[in-house]
């Protein structure tokens, strides 16, 4: 199967189902456990979840329909000096998005909150940790890994890099709609509607689409130049865990121009995006040469 028809038909089954799955599972919580915390979600998340699962399910069939036959296709290759990639890659997202958080306080945009009590220091910790390196492994396998390495094979890298930052980045714009006040069985697609409709309020989107689409064309840039995803998944992962933490460590400032220092999200502020652009100029003038070939 052609890469472009493979992917194109992995997205409309993972969004269609959701939005089939969607009711069902909110029924479900809804009838099995009424008091949990689960149940009192809502209803967007379980259209969110509903993408993620099909994603997660459907990620190896398409990488099957896509001709990867092996996980070192795809760059999960265990070889001698992965560990220290990954600690590179780790070190270069932790440092690089630890400077724009810092600059937004140092020059006014944000304050930093660190009152927190004790126990609240301990269990962001644990998430934000947690949610880097999962959310890492999973998006490097799926836009890094399977999507790259089948598109790779019949195109450039520089389109090939340009169609899975794209999607990368567009992703991360799902807007979050309120609950429809009875859930039936197209509500699914009513909310994945309105969840789609941050695509088309570009003015928001900016700076936050381009500082995205540079994230993932550096994360593209790491696995074509290694031939592997240790990199991509280390700066990845550091990347995440500002993105996690940037909201709880740090509290918009008096009149901060939240526009050039980002809100709690951090990249979408203009400060992000020149920082991973300088990220970029250092590594094109640093990095070695290639150590393998994709795929």
């Amino acid at each position: 199967m052609k890469p472009l028809r493979a992917l194109l038909l992995y997205l409309a089954v993972v969004f269609i189902g959701a939005a089939m799955l969607a009711p069902w599972a909110h029924g479900a919580v809804q009838h099995l456990a009424p008091a949990s915390a689960l149940a009192r979600h809502p209803f967007h998340r379980y259209v969110n979840r509903c993408l993620l699962g099909l994603a997660l399910a459907g990620l190896w069939p398409l990488v099957r329909a896509l001709g990867v036959r092996s996980w070192p296709d795809i760059g999960w290759r265990p070889r001698s000096g992965w560990s220290r990639e990954a600690g590179a890659g780790l070190a270069v997202g932790f440092v690089s998005l630890a400077a724009a958080a810092a600059a937004s306080v140092l020059f006014g945009g944000r304050d930093w909150r660190v009152d927190h009590p004790s126990p609240d220091w301990g269990r962001h910790l644990g998430n934000a940790t947690l949610a880097a390196f999962a959310v890492s492994i999973l998006e490097e396998l799926l836009f890094r890994g399977a999507v790259f390495t089948a598109l790779r094979r019949s195109g450039s890298f520089a389109s090939t890099a340009i169609v899975t930052s794209g999607i990368y980045a567009l992703v991360h714009f799902f807007q979050k709609p309120p609950s429809p006040a009875v859930v039936g069985p197209f509500s699914g697609f009513v909310v994945l509607g309105q969840m789609l409709h941050g695509f088309t309020m570009l003015r928001d989107m900016v700076p936050g689409l381009i500082t995205l689409a540079l994230a993932g064309g550096l994360l593209a840039w790491a696995r074509e130049r290694t031939g592997a995803l240790w990199f991509s998944i280390g700066m990845h992962a550091g990347w995440i865990f500002w993105l996690k933490s940037f909201g709880f460590l740090t509290q918009a400032a008096p009149e901060g121009p939240s526009r050039i220092w980002g809100t709690d999200k951090l990249y979408d502020g203009w400060a992000a995006t020149v920082v991973l652009a300088a990220v970029a100029m250092l590594l094109a003038t640093r990095w070695p040469r290639p150590t393998a070939t994709t795929g």
